[in-house]
């Protein structure tokens, strides 16, 4: 939480307060002297329908208030049969400090005040706790469902003390007109939330200060020396507070309960115990529906429950990886993304088209989550799932390679195996591949994402391949601008294949590659890449069958090529089988064959447009045709060359032409030229 400091004379006059009315859970702020004043009973009158907010310290020294907490009336009797569990207090038990703070978490029916327990005989004897007055009913509501879960949380003290936010007690004080105030007395656990820690400037340093990370807490999470200091650091520590709420939230869920509101604004870093704290559990709720553990479960209840939560955990880990999505607008854009439906897993893809090159914090997120073959965005994909059944739980993102140190022994499942190869053949791709052992590690792992597709059928093919595919890397013959002396430079933008399926009843697909490039003419073109832009497109449909994409093996006696039907040892059965990659391979013997999406095509159309001038010259457009030809793949231009699809998931997508070489594609969803 963030209190702002006042004055030594926090609470003076009569129903009156001197309190900030800036939104504290959106910006980090710095304790000043407060000036603005108003009347918080006729704002509760005007806000909250009567009820009255009156001065705690007024409360406190009132004599005849005392009186009226001694004789309880009927709303009192009420509440203490609830709350039986807990101490309630009175006001003169407490020293009102000079802190408050109001309008928490955006909302304007609750101060919270800092005090200290000021009665002898009280086990909290000179602790310091929080005060926070609830004005509204709804804000009342909250804070007695605060003190009720810790009532089913009280066997296991100990975690509930490590994991949430203590909750003491509470004072109930009639007012005038027949409404009452609540008061709720929870620990204090230092005044910032996650968000204000995240919103510093010296951020990482002050943190790891505050949580006095040691030799020991390195062991803990695993050192990582690779990448730069700061980003080792980085990670470092998202880790160890990842992994503290995951373990908070994982001992609500075993006891039946879900946060349901988990935001950077509610979780707090307490620097007494070193944990996370996941705030009050004013709006936790129940996986049974009659609020009792003897009642019959409702798993859809309670996997939507959990589902929730752990939906809020990934927007946490996001916020916490890439500060830049603290910016509201780039915030409002990732949000967009998941809302309409799209894959999460596709996310790495919108965060490059939407950062670029130029962010202010230098990528550091992007880093963090590449790391350890892109596991932190496979963990952030898991968490983010769009639907709640394929979300992780804690327990496996407590397991997860990405939340686990290089020291840690984690089996990684078949999923992250796949994951981890397409994330580094992407990784290599976006390098400039100048040496042939880059090309054939890249060609490598292409060959293994084959044997390892998990959607070999024509159906899965149907519902995965649809929509828009940035191009990446091609096994095929490479040819760039400083090996030849062409009659035109043309330098290759961005290569799109669009697939729509035509019929919902039948598996007729169409497909549309469009190729961005820009003619560069004069001699200035290693320095000045503008040119001339143009557009090429080539339409054509295809037919989805079931196939199969049989290996070229070679006869040692005539050293001649043909289609094996049977397996024979070569050097790359000797590889795919050997130790390294023979424990994840799904088969003991190389095979000859491979299931495959057969793609039968039909007549295509080629489309080109120039812009102005070199439109107007027939010649010039037929030597721009003829140098997009040469640097292009050959299937890019003549769609009727892809012959079948050897892998395909819902980011990454493999075609494999008539002359053997390998497409390797990347779904996209934003164009370069709109997301600035």
């Amino acid at each position: 939480m963030a209190l702002s400091r006042i004055g030594p004379n926090p609470i003076s006059g009569s129903n009156s307060l001197a309190y900030s009315a800036r939104n504290l859970s959106t910006s980090f702020v710095v304790p000043v002297p407060l000036c603005i004043t108003r009347q918080l009973s006729d704002l509760g009158r005007r806000k909250h329908n009567g009820v009255c907010c009156s001065s705690l310290k007024n409360a406190a020294s009132a004599s005849s208030m005392e009186s009226q907490e001694d004789a309880p009336s009927t709303f009192s009797v009420c509440l203490e049969e609830e709350v039986d569990h807990v101490i309630r207090f009175k006001m003169s038990d407490f020293k009102i400090l000079n802190c408050v703070s109001i309008g928490l978490g955006g909302r304007l029916d609750e101060v919270v005040f800092e005090g200290m327990v000021k009665d002898s005989g009280s086990p909290l004897y000179n602790t310091r706790v929080v005060l926070r007055q609830l004005s509204s009913a709804q804000a009342q509501r909250r804070g007695k469902r605060a003190i009720e879960v810790l009532k089913k949380l009280v066997r296991r003290k100990l975690l509930y003390h490590s994991y949430s936010m203590q909750v003491h007690g509470y004072i109930s004080l009639p007012a005038s007109g027949g409404s009452h105030s609540f008061i709720l007395v929870h620990g204090y656990h230092g005044s910032f939330s996650l968000r204000h820690w995240l919103q510093r400037s010296d951020w990482l340093p002050t943190l790891e200060a505050t949580l006095a990370l040691d030799e020991e807490s390195v062991r803990k999470v695993g050192e990582e020396t690779t990448g730069g200091p700061a980003v080792s650091r980085q990670l470092r520590l998202i880790r160890i507070l990842m992994r503290d709420l995951l373990i908070g939230v994982n001992y609500l869920h075993s006891h039946g309960l879900a946060h349901t509101e988990l935001r950077l604004e509610n979780v707090h870093i307490s620097p007494i115990d070193r944990h996370i704290k996941v705030g009050i559990l004013g709006n936790a709720a129940d996986f049974y529906e009659d609020g009792s553990n003897s009642g019959t479960l409702d798993m859809d209840r309670r996997q939507m429950m959990i589902a929730f939560d752990m939906r809020c955990v990934g927007f946490i880990m996001a916020k916490m990886v890439i500060r830049e999505l603290m910016d509201p607008s780039i915030f409002a854009k990732f949000k967009s993304f998941l809302t309409k439906g799209y894959d999460p897993s596709c996310l790495r893809e919108l965060m490059l088209e939407i950062l670029g090159r130029s962010s202010p914090y230098g990528n550091a997120g992007l880093q963090i989550l590449d790391r350890n073959w892109g596991a932190g965005w496979h963990l952030l994909s898991l968490l983010l799932a769009t639907r709640p059944s394929q979300r992780i739980s804690c327990l496996d993102a407590l397991r997860h390679p990405f939340l686990c140190g290089p020291r840690w022994r984690v089996v990684p499942s078949m999923d992250i195996i796949r994951w981890g190869l397409g994330s580094t053949a992407m990784r290599i791709s976006e390098e400039y591949i100048y040496r042939q052992p880059q090309r054939s590690r890249l060609a490598h792992f292409i060959d293994l994402m084959e044997m390892l597709n998990p959607h070999p059928k024509p159906r899965n093919w149907l519902e995965l391949l649809p929509g828009k595919w940035r191009l990446l890397y091609c096994t095929g013959k490479h040819v760039g601008l400083t090996l030849r002396q062409p009659p035109l430079r043309v330098l290759i933008g961005d290569v799109h294949l669009t697939v729509t399926r035509e019929s919902k009843l039948k598996a007729n697909l169409s497909f549309v590659s469009d190729i961005g490039f820009s003619v560069m003419v004069g001699q200035d073109w290693p320095h000045d890449k503008a040119g001339t832009t143009g557009k090429l497109q080539v339409n054509s449909s295809f037919t989805l069958k079931a196939g199969k994409r049989l290996y070229v093996k070679q006869d040692k006696t005539t050293d001649k090529f043909f289609f094996s039907q049977y397996s024979n040892v070569d050097a790359l059965a000797q590889e795919f089988t050997g130790k390294k990659w023979g424990k994840i391979t799904p088969f003991k013997e190389f095979p000859s064959s491979l299931p495959a999406a057969k793609l039968a095509s039909s007549d295509i159309d080629v489309s080109m447009n120039l812009d102005d001038p070199l439109n107007r010259n027939v010649d010039t457009a037929r030597n721009v045709l003829q140098e997009l030809r040469t640097q292009i793949p050959p299937e890019i231009f003549d769609l009727s060359k892809l012959v079948c699809g050897t892998y395909v998931d819902s980011r990454l997508l493999v075609l494999r032409g008539v002359n053997g070489s390998a497409l390797l594609f990347t779904r996209s969803f934003v164009d370069r030229n709109s997301s600035s």
